[in-house]
């Protein structure tokens, strides 16, 4: 970026905390303590696992939302409403399919009753600088994915905003197209051509934010809090292939797989200390079992580094370490600095038959995931060894939010079913022991 901007603050939020009313039980946390300075001249990343609160963050950074707690200020004064000089880029992209690429660049514009020759001089400006001059009148469904991401770009910058907040926005794009559009981005950014002082943007891949941020900021989860900072000191265009640029992401990864500090303030009820509460990523069996073959051959052995693993296996962080997590959980592998490796109940679930994996997932089950031992125990004492899903979702929801409560608990479901711990009817929402052999 242009060093004749002076690093003035543009945001500051002190203390954040954000919470939704559940009207069954206490209040679900999302976001606790969370401090950000931005100031300009600078591209901040927000980086973590989905769930972790970072676009919540960025509704409150925008004014869309405010927070339940803490301080936010805008340009020095406290923040109430939306932010004036704030723009946003989306996933989704968000464009009108009814209006042309003009017509949806413009709409900023119009909403701020800018004349009409003014508008059409700016989209233009703004559509060439993105590199979509010559469809001005194409339609978005007449328009790749990046092209309509380009569009959402232009409509963002068309309105020169200060702080241009970024929420995922090449995730939804092809590999090769989200990287030319990054390229394209911050090259813009360093030659001082786009008409915006600052970028905070929210992202899920670790090699995306050493490639475009000046600092980064690890979000934890459950609830979402900044783990740590980093600077980014590398100068840009930035080489994937540098050893500074691959430290770097080794570093992150080594951060985000380190066990979770408790707070003294997270006091667990007697439900979630006993881990029944844990909410439970959706990982299928197949994806477990397909990591741990990988793991357990050549050239690994049992043991990778996940940066590496990553490239190899073309997953971006937010996947994989779900993965490596749930094995971590069944005691079947062990995230540690950055590396993944298995346990030796892990290297023995790798040479097993069908039914060896089957007999040593369902133990792992048992002894570590309290919520299948506690659907399994329930049908070992019931008459009819029959149990609904209900009153395992009802408990859950005491603990986390309806949407954790239904993830956590299909997974638990597949994850028995796997293991033949227990049947289910998806039509009466039932477990049972039907067709199960509870002899062993």
């Amino acid at each position: 970026m242009d060093g004749s901007i002076a690093q003035t603050k543009l945001v500051e939020i002190t203390g954040c905390r954000q919470s939704y009313h559940k009207d069954s039980s206490s209040d679900l946390l999302v976001l606790d303590d969370v401090n950000l300075t931005l100031h300009t001249g600078e591209i901040v990343g927000l980086l973590g696992r989905s769930g972790s609160g970072k676009s919540t963050l960025l509704r409150i950074v925008s004014g869309l939302l405010t927070p339940t707690a803490g301080s936010v200020k805008w340009r020095g004064k406290d923040l109430h409403g939306p932010a004036d000089g704030v723009a946003m880029v989306f996933q989704s992209f968000a464009l009108f399919p009814w209006l042309t690429v003009d017509e949806n660049v413009e709409l900023g514009l119009e909403a701020q009753g800018v004349p009409k020759a003014e508008r059409e001089k700016r989209a233009e400006a703004a559509i060439d600088l993105i590199g979509l001059g010559g469809y001005e009148s194409a339609y978005p469904k007449e328009l790749s994915g990046g092209m309509r991401q380009r569009v959402g770009l232009a409509r963002a910058l068309v309105v020169h905003p200060d702080l241009l907040l970024m929420d995922e926005p090449f995730s939804a794009l092809d590999v090769l197209t989200a990287e030319t559009l990054r390229t394209d981005l911050v090259e813009l950014w360093s030659e001082g051509k786009l008409p915006i002082k600052s970028i905070l943007m929210v992202t899920h891949n670790i090699e995306e934010a050493v490639l475009m941020c000046d600092r980064i900021l690890v979000f934890s989860s459950n609830p979402g809090r900044v783990a740590s900072e980093l600077a980014v000191p590398l100068p840009h265009p930035r080489n994937r292939n540098e050893p500074a640029f691959r430290q770097l992401v080794d570093d992150i990864y080594a951060l985000m797989t380190r066990r979770p500090v408790v707070h003294a303030s997270a006091v667990p009820t007697p439900s979630a200390e006993a881990g029944f509460a844990t909410p439970l990523a959706p990982v299928s069996t197949n994806l477990m079992a397909g990591l741990i073959e990988a793991l357990a051959q050549a050239p690994y052995d049992g043991k990778a580094d996940l940066p590496a693993l990553a490239a190899v296996l073309q997953l971006e962080a937010d996947e994989l370490l779900p993965m490596g997590e749930a094995l971590q959980l069944l005691r079947l592998g062990e995230l540690a600095d950055g590396d993944l490796h298995l346990t030796e109940a892990g290297m023995a679930f790798a040479h097993a038959d069908t039914d060896g994996r089957k007999d040593i997932f369902a133990a792992a089950l048992r002894a570590h995931v309290p919520l299948v031992a506690a659907i399994r125990r329930t049908l070992d004492e019931r008459w009819n060894h029959r149990a609904s899903a209900v009153r395992f979702r009802d408990e859950l929801e005491d603990h986390m939010s309806p949407d954790y409560a239904e993830d956590t608990l299909r997974t638990a479901i597949a994850w028995g079913r796997y293991a033949e711990l227990f049947s289910y009817d998806e039509e009466a929402a039932q477990f049972s022991l039907e067709d199960i052999d509870t002899t062993g």
